[in-house]
């Protein structure tokens, strides 16, 4: 394969466990970018850069794909392969801004637990948000702490629109969406496929917002064919 590993980049009040059962069905050498020292992507990706070995095969999922956008529009070279997962190209917009500073505030005032389960009921579909990957999402809530979520934040209030970017991606790409997300709408992963050259759509009916943990062998087999592609491209 043309890459040295697999770089997996997690999203909003999220580690690296949110990728455990892929990185388990891939059985693949995968590092797990930092996402918790930074206040914005652009700090984000230049640390993944520098963490990360040689080219990689890139997974970014919600604020992750964020990162992953501006990966590719530092160091596209880089990159040998794409996954955004649950995600968006867009810039936040005023009401999603107002929203989000709300939840920094509750988190700093009340804790980190007030602010995750007033998002747990937006991040799982309708049969998916089992009572383990709720204590899970929590768990991992906890371990990103208050301050780390007030980063994050900043971050992604912060981030660029990488539309216009889109349609110079020439890295073979694979966009998974959930059709039940209720954090970032189905149609961004839509735009994105459309405007990426030979991008894949991936549709997960009844899929929330946490794809990797909702439908995990989905998302294994995804990464795998995203794999496959690379290697026969590169045979080709």
């Amino acid at each position: 394969m043309n890459f040295s590993q697999i770089v997996m980049v997690p999203g909003l009040l999220s580690t690296g466990e949110v990728y455990r059962p892929t990185i388990d069905a891939l059985g693949s050498d995968v590092f797990v970018a930092e996402t918790r020292l930074d206040d914005t992507i652009e700090a984000m990706a230049r640390r993944l850069l520098d963490e990360a070995s040689g080219r990689f095969l890139l997974c970014g999922h919600s604020m992750g794909g964020y990162v992953a956008l501006e990966v590719l529009r530092l160091a596209t070279e880089r990159v040998a392969g794409l996954a955004l997962i649950a995600t968006s190209a867009r810039a936040d917009m005023p009401e999603q801004t107002s929203v989000r500073r709300r939840l920094v505030a509750m988190a700093q005032e009340r804790g980190i637990e007030a602010a995750a389960q007033m998002l747990e009921g937006k991040l799982f579909g309708p049969r998916t948000g089992s009572e383990a990957l709720r204590r899970l999402n929590l768990a991992m809530a906890r371990e990103i702490g208050a301050g780390v979520f007030a980063r994050q934040q900043a971050a992604i209030i912060g981030r660029r629109d990488q539309r216009a970017m889109l349609e110079t991606l020439a890295v073979p790409t694979v966009v998974l969406a959930g059709t039940a997300d209720a954090i970032i709408p189905p149609q961004r992963s839509q735009e994105m496929a459309a405007a990426i050259p030979g991008a894949e759509l991936v549709t997960l009916e009844g899929i929330g917002h946490m794809v990797p943990l909702e439908a995990p062998r989905e998302t294994a087999a995804a990464v795998a064919r995203l794999q496959a592609r690379i290697s026969a491209d590169r045979r080709g």
